[in-house]
């Protein structure tokens, strides 16, 4: 399935919504939270990471590398090599998020996994990886038959739209949960801290939304490898 108008537009939106969300997460956890550090007295700098990792590697590169196939007017082996990388590079950071979440509940004595969000952000990265490494093996090296790939590609694209969309709405709770714990140690409601998280929340939803509008439009150019046989 495809919509009838080109990826290019839709991807333009979504690489101005990634500038602003990755803006908008930096100022909250640096200017509002107090800044980001991997070892200090102060835990909360800690945990200042895992928004910021998560949001700008798994959620704004990880839908720039599933936007690639569509909105770059490249060859296929370069379009995937892009495609892996990027995919490679969201995953990385998303690792990294998730312990540093890991190390400031450790350093402050909080419990780990005890939120739908903390399990949804675990299945969510296990997931990505499995795909990112079935997408290696089948897709660039060493790679699969082609009967293999071509049954698989299908598969392939809606799995990883599965995945991208449950890590929006992880990343949804993640911004809900956060903020509870805010209001409830005293953070006004109605401040300025708390409208931030929200747009930041909102600017998150509509970049993916224009991540999967993207995938779901026609190509610069077509390919064996593109996303047209959804």
């Amino acid at each position: 399935m495809a919509i009838g108008v080109k990826a290019l537009p839709f991807s333009f939106v979504a690489h101005f919504l990634a500038v602003v969300g990755a803006i908008l997460v930096l100022i909250w956890c640096i200017v509002f939270r107090g800044g980001l550090a991997w070892e200090d007295t102060n835990k909360n700098l800690i945990f200042n990471i895992h928004p910021v990792l998560m949001l700008i590697g798994l959620i704004i590169i990880g839908g720039e590398a599933i936007m690639s196939y569509k909105s770059l007017p490249l060859k296929k082996p370069e379009k995937k090599l892009i495609h892996l990388v990027l995919h490679a590079i969201a995953l990385v950071l998303g690792i990294i998020g998730i312990y540093t979440a890991f190390k400031y509940h450790n350093e402050s004595n909080i419990a780990n996994l005890y939120s739908l969000h903390s399990w949804l952000g675990i299945g969510v990265i296990s997931l990505y990886g499995l795909q990112w490494i079935y997408g290696f093996l089948v897709f660039f090296f060493p790679g699969g038959p082609t009967t293999l790939r071509s049954e698989s590609l299908p598969w392939h694209v809606l799995f990883g739209m599965f995945v991208y969309i449950l890590a929006l709405g992880t990343a949804s709770l993640g911004y809900l949960e956060k903020l509870t714990f805010l209001q409830n140690n005293g953070l006004a409601k109605y401040g300025a801290e708390a409208f931030l998280v929200n747009f930041t929340a909102i600017i998150t939803i509509l970049f993916g939304t224009f991540v999967i509008l993207t995938i779901l439009s026609q190509p610069q150019q077509e390919d064996d490898y593109s996303y047209t046989t959804i």
